[in-house]
């Protein structure tokens, strides 16, 4: 009787390997033999036998497009590799920690605090493919200002707020670009649909624009202004930060940078002021802002 094979039969090398085959058909819901040449400098003949041996390991997973050459997720694609929503958005978002889990620790003791976000991997898988793929969604979101919502969505980046991951999006519903925070994300469906023209990233002027934020010690912390320039290595008593209009808020309030005037923001977690406010002038989140004043109807990008 001949044994099906399994994971523990394949060598640790070609585990990487097929960990990286199933990423790319999960999230971007496609792969073929170039990729694995790129990546790992393999001969033709070596991603041909993983393939192989994916589909031994998997057999109802994958789909041939002959058309395209590629390998597809079949509509009852079941991952046979566990990954964590930090490790996938990271891959996706930057582009290492490809393949399985990290199996050397590092030669010092460190301990990250927890990211509490942890979004739907199939959601995730839905939405990156939409990005790779140039498609539109249809989503069921839940939103605090409306509640449960059908949207359909175009989709075209992962943002990280430091605290929750989010996707920058064109909202047919609203006519307008906008953050959606993927944990919010019920469920999502691939439509074939392709984006029309202002759907487009690139007639999306919040995230096209870059903002320069000046940031110095906060006035009222004078007695640690030292402290406080060596942690953003100011030069000339100012850190000068560049930034995407569309994710200046979250920077604002993950550092707790005071944005008022006046500096008028009491508080040891008030170290940083912004010296030149002007510059904020059109950011459209600027209601997670530590000391900003809310200009009605200027913030409806941001779901709080």
């Amino acid at each position: 009787m001949v044994r099906s094979l399994v994971l523990e039969d394949i060598p640790a090398t070609q585990q990487e390997r097929l960990a990286y085959l199933e990423l790319r058909v999960r999230f971007l819901g496609e792969c073929g033999r170039p990729e694995l040449l790129d990546r790992f400098s393999i001969q033709e003949a070596a991603a041909t036998r993983d393939f192989a041996s994916y589909r031994a390991l998997a057999p109802d997973n994958l789909d041939f497009d002959s058309s395209l050459k590629r390998y597809l997720p079949s509509a009852s694609f079941t991952p046979i590799f566990d990954i964590s929503a930090d490790r996938a958005l990271s891959w996706l978002s930057q582009g290492f920690g490809d393949g399985i889990s990290v199996r050397h620790k590092g030669h010092v003791l460190s301990e990250p605090v927890p990211f509490i976000s942890k979004p739907d991997l199939d959601v995730v898988a839905i939405l990156s493919r939409a990005i790779h793929q140039r498609k539109a969604v249809s989503i069921r979101y839940c939103s605090l200002s409306s509640g449960d919502s059908e949207r359909e969505i175009i989709p075209f980046a992962l943002a990280n707020s430091g605290w929750r991951w989010h996707i920058r999006a064109f909202d047919r519903k609203r006519r307008q670009f906008r953050d959606f925070v993927l944990t919010r994300v019920i469920s999502a469906t691939l439509l074939n649909e392709v984006p029309v023209e202002d759907e487009l990233a690139d007639k999306d002027n919040q995230w096209n624009r870059i903002v320069e934020l000046e940031l110095i010690p906060h006035p009222d912390n004078v007695t640690v202004a030292d402290a406080i320039k060596r942690d953003l290595a100011m030069e000339k008593d100012c850190a000068q930060v560049p930034i995407r209009a569309a994710l200046a808020g979250y920077l604002l309030r993950l550092w707790n940078v005071d944005v008022s005037p006046d500096h008028r923001m009491r508080g040891h977690e008030y170290q940083l002021w912004l010296r030149n406010t002007p510059a904020l002038y059109g950011v459209q989140n600027l209601a997670l802002a530590p000391g900003y004043v809310l200009d009605t109807g200027k913030n409806e990008d941001v779901d709080l």
